[in-house]
């Protein structure tokens, strides 16, 4: 007799299903899951929804850096540089630095991962580096090997002895690019070259898994549902009439003939003269009144398998009341943060600020004798995303200033949780001051005099 219910038999336990190891699942069915969510990402307006809600809360306009170097003069010279190379991010021109990050966490939530490679090019204005966003399918998911010496290649990427990632084997072009080269052979590039952008959800997890798999069968079946009721509520629309006629004595209607389809024009008040023993009944369809109820509920069941609020997904703000709405988003803007610092920001924005401060170095944009010495000192960072909206803004910057008054938080800290620099914020304030001191404006509030009272 076993204690734990869930580990029973029995008829209950009959067809129930078990996953006997993550990286085993992955490589069995990630690239169709992956390639279904795709479809639907682009065809189901619910999840075109969830995911544009997904990309826009982790990533918004971007997560940006702020260099915590105790020199003031390299800071601003490192943020001059990083405004200056941002734009040149990308070898496409089609998005800066943070568009490239929203395309990556696109790419993430859809197919489970992302990849881009860092390229240090010759021919560059600003800081010489490229991001080459690449496709999860470039990194085959079905190249094993063993190269020797304890390393091998699992999903393609390669493993020293040590367990550690050492390099990802990639195709040139995407497989199934109508325009791609006859090259097939993948090519071998240093995982410090590389940024591998997914979800770990176990220790030891080889790929990802696109975010949609919880709830791609459901949005398969709720497609067809709704198609389903599309066409039963056209079919419920037609206005169609049956002629009964027992006795074959009905020709000669007035109507237009068509198809077997007798059309009558009907006109307010009119009377239409019928033969003896000629009858007409129109058909009158039932309508279903579950479908709102169910989408409704089927719904709920997506945004919660997507970590999403169900009223981002639907639009649907019915009966939402202001305590309601911010419990929700709360806990929402919970897994945000989570995956904003725990995976975006540890997997792909800073080892491309690394690599950005150390060319920095190199190429002589940034004077630092003292690289080699503390190099901390300079890739030391602190990304900040961007602030999240407040749902009732008055009640809410009167708590932060009085958590500021009471001690509990810094103004820098403060200002840095709404994704500005502090420093600048400051010189910013001080600079207004001084102009408006200079032109004689005021633009303090003024206080409502005194009246007198009627005693004095």
């Amino acid at each position: 007799m076993r204690s734990f219910d869930a580990a029973g038999g029995g008829r209950r336990w009959e067809g129930a299903r078990t996953v006997d190891g993550l990286n085993t699942a992955i490589l069995a069915g990630a690239t169709t899951a992956a390639r279904r969510a795709g479809w639907y990402a682009r065809n189901n307006p619910w999840v075109a929804a969830a995911v544009d809600s997904l990309v826009g809360n982790v990533v918004g306009a971007g997560i940006k850096p702020q260099s915590t170097h105790p020199d003031r003069a390299v800071r601003e010279r490192l943020q001059v540089l990083w405004l200056r190379w941002t734009d040149q991010a990308d070898p496409g021109g089609l998005a800066d630095f943070y568009g490239l990050q929203a395309m990556a966490v696109r790419a993430m939530v859809e197919g489970g991962e992302s990849f881009a490679r860092l390229r240090v090019v010759s021919d560059a204005s600003a800081v010489p580096l490229h991001i080459d966003l690449l496709d999860r399918d470039q990194v085959p998911l079905d190249l094993h090997r063993d190269i020797g010496g304890g390393a091998r290649i699992r999903a393609g990427i390669e493993f020293n002895g040590a367990g550690q990632r050492t390099a990802y084997w990639m195709m040139r072009d995407r497989p199934g690019d109508p325009l791609t080269s006859l090259r097939l052979e993948p090519l071998r590039l240093p995982a410090t070259d590389c940024l591998h952008l997914f979800k770990p959800l176990a220790a030891g997890q080889l790929r990802g898994i696109t975010w949609l798999a919880p709830v791609l069968l459901r949005l398969h079946e709720l497609d067809q549902f709704e198609d389903a009721a599309l066409v039963k509520a056209k079919v419920a629309a037609l206005f169609t009439g049956f002629i009964t006629d027992p006795d074959g004595s009905a020709g000669g209607l007035t109507g237009t003939n068509s198809g077997g389809a007798l059309t009558v024009g009907m006109e307010p008040g009119s009377l239409i003269p019928l033969p003896p023993g000629t009858d007409i009944r129109f058909s009158n369809p039932t309508e279903s009144d579950a479908y709102g109820p169910f989408v409704k509920n089927h719904l709920r069941a997506v945004a919660a398998g997507m970590g999403l609020p169900y009223e981002l997904v639907s639009g649907d703000l019915e009966g939402v009341t202001y305590s309601s709405i911010r419990a929700g988003l709360i806990e929402f803007r919970r897994r945000v943060e989570q995956l904003q610092h725990n995976v975006v920001v540890h997997l792909f924005c800073r080892p491309v600020w690394d690599r950005f401060v150390r060319l920095a170095v190199l190429s002589g944009d940034l004077p630092a004798r003292d690289f080699d010495r503390d190099p901390a000192a300079y890739l030391g960072c602190e990304w900040l995303p961007p602030k999240f909206d407040y749902v009732d803004p008055k009640k809410d910057v009167e708590a932060e200033i009085l958590a500021i008054n009471a001690g509990l938080k810094s103004r820098t800290q403060a200002i840095s949780e709404r994704g500005y620099d502090a420093e600048q914020v400051d010189a910013e304030i001080a600079a207004d001051k001084a102009r408006t001191d200079g032109l004689g404006l005021s633009f303090e509030p003024k206080t409502a005099a005194k009246e007198d009272s009627p005693d004095e």
